[in-house]
């Protein structure tokens, strides 16, 4: 079942907030988001990068995953937006282990290297210590991939550990850099020189 046969009223088209920073909007992905959402994910250096994404990504797919976002709770997926509502990638909680969420996040080639994927990810790590109250936070990143590692210690996470993960698109499993924060460590960062998170909520 695609996400057009799906009832309408079913879809979770709204999530509870909205984040907004300086130059960016992250909000829950709705079904007019799908051409976008596909055409920037049918990437293959993006799918190589992250867990699930197939390659190639089409509408489908797209439409897919909307479907299936913000469906459990604590869970909560994001789409990375400029102000002027330019869709740029996507980003997210999500509860994997039980013992604490773990971050995810990806942005579409054209926008790397400007500090997006930074942003974003600060911002979700601000809305769950302040917002949530969780105790720490985990994320991976490939060890082929030192620039999204990179993101996820300027936002003050520390390595722990590497483990094998199965990569979707490459139909195998590859080493990836485990990483984690605790709260106590993001409090002593709060003053990481950078506008802070705006919280709205949305019905």
């Amino acid at each position: 079942m695609t996400i057009l046969e799906r009832p309408r009223d079913g879809l979770p088209e709204t999530c509870t907030h909205v984040l907004e920073t300086g130059r960016l909007i992250l909000r829950a992905p709705r079904l007019e988001d799908a051409k976008t959402v596909a055409t920037l994910a049918d990437d293959r250096r993006i799918a190589e990068n992250t867990l699930r994404i197939p390659h190639p990504y089409g509408l489908g797919d797209a439409e897919d995953w909307i479907a299936s976002t913000n469906l459990d709770s604590r869970d909560e997926t994001f789409l990375i937006a400029r102000r002027d509502g330019t869709v740029m990638g996507a980003c997210g909680l999500e509860w994997r282990n039980g013992h604490s969420p773990e971050i995810g996040y990806w942005l579409g080639a054209r926008y790397w290297g400007q500090g997006f994927a930074t942003e974003a990810v600060r911002a979700l790590v601000d809305h769950a210590f302040a917002d949530h109250g969780y105790n720490a936070l985990q994320a991976g990143a490939r060890t082929s991939n030192p620039a999204s590692r990179r993101v996820l210690e300027k936002c003050g996470f520390q390595w722990t550990s590497v483990v094998l993960h199965r990569i979707r698109a490459i139909r195998s499993s590859a080493p990836v850099d485990c990483l984690r924060l605790e709260r106590a460590i993001w409090s002593s960062l709060k003053d990481w020189g950078r506008t802070s998170t705006r919280v709205r909520y949305v019905a």
